[in-house]
């Protein structure tokens, strides 16, 4: 455990190193932190703090920077949670207030407000088609062959889709089309639309499969798999320090065109609100060289989506954690 004068003196190189990008001498640490402690007390620290792991010291200079079990201590141990301004407050309360009629506008707002305030590259998945619990499913005739199917989940969710058909369709067809739907699906999971649904339904109903068949095909078009991708941001890391190097640059568009890395990246999250990965502490081997911050958006148990941060480990964690669980917050209420 470290005492109370190490851990000034490594929360002052990590928030110096985080702004400047530049090795931290001891030199620094006196001009522009004002410590009560002599300049070589502090440089015999940051040896100390080297030897226990949670500096490193570059090749090229005199000065420190954090490891990732620096910054792992600092997340943990050292970090404020308040680092957030009134007008940035403002900010989030004008963007989440926006009227929105579905969860997922509401994700992406937040996960285009959260990039926008950060300056880093952000991610998000809506809720999985299993975690959303049909409500109502509505049939609204438009015309002779036309009709509009509406699915609304238990979280305020809205799916949609237009049914062209080849004859005519009657009122009557519709009033059952209802009936069955509603009987067979309500309090059901989406995932429950579903071929052997179709085949389930038109055992129970005489009518002819050209009627059943596009309805099913078209909700199943509507719903898709429940975990579209957002991302946000993405040339926004280019502008950091980390990003000249070409591997890193390499291995960062890498990830951003793997979609199966970044739903498992997602949707491997504990079951805190806020989630933080540091280099090798990630699953994928291509973010060894990168800091994930994710948080799930809940409604009660209900999970509705996770949005996710991918930055350099020399991230500010203290802006990123307190603008995300503002956020989270916010979405909350709303």
């Amino acid at each position: 455990m470290l005492d109370e004068r190490k851990k000034q003196i490594l929360q002052a190189i990590i928030e110096e190193y985080i702004n400047t990008a530049e090795p931290v001498s001891s030199g620094t640490i006196v001009t522009k932190y004002g410590f009560n402690f002599s300049s070589a007390t502090i440089r015999n620290e940051m040896s100390e703090l080297e030897h226990l792991g949670y500096l490193e010291k570059p090749h090229t200079s005199a000065g420190r920077v954090p490891s990732a079990k620096g910054y792992r201590f600092y997340v943990d141990e050292l970090l404020k949670e308040d680092d957030i301004s009134l007008d940035e407050i403002k900010y989030i309360q004008s963007k989440l207030e926006t009227k929105v009629t579905q969860i997922e506008d509401l994700t992406k707002i937040a996960t285009n407000t959260l990039s926008e305030i950060t300056h880093y590259t952000t991610v998000s998945i809506g809720p999985s088609s299993e975690e959303q619990i049909i409500e109502e499913i509505k049939f609204v005739l438009l015309g002779n062959r036309m009709l509009m199917a509406i699915v609304l989940t238990e979280t305020g969710i809205i799916k949609e889709t237009i049914i062209k058909f080849d004859e005519d369709i009657m009122e009557s067809q519709v009033q059952t089309l209802n009936l069955i739907f509603n009987s067979k699906l309500k309090g059901k999971p989406l995932t429950k639309i579903d071929k052997p649904m179709e085949d389930y339904i038109f055992s129970e109903m005489n009518q002819s499969l050209n009627v059943i068949k596009p309805v099913i095909e078209q909700f199943n078009k509507a719903i898709g798999n429940g975990e579209e991708l957002y991302l946000e941001g993405a040339n926004k890391s280019f502008d950091l320090p980390e990003f000249k190097s070409l591997e890193i640059a390499k291995n960062f568009i890498n990830i951003l065109d793997e979609k199966a890395v970044m739903m498992e990246m997602l949707n491997t999250g504990m079951a805190e609100d806020i989630n933080v990965y540091i280099g090798d502490e990630n699953e994928y081997e291509g973010l060894k060289d990168f800091s994930v911050i994710t948080f799930n958006h809940r409604i009660g148990n209900k999970k509705l989506g996770t949005i996710g941060i991918i930055g350099p480990k020399r991230m500010d964690y203290s802006k990123v954690i307190s603008v995300m669980k503002y956020i989270n917050k916010k979405m909350k209420e709303l």
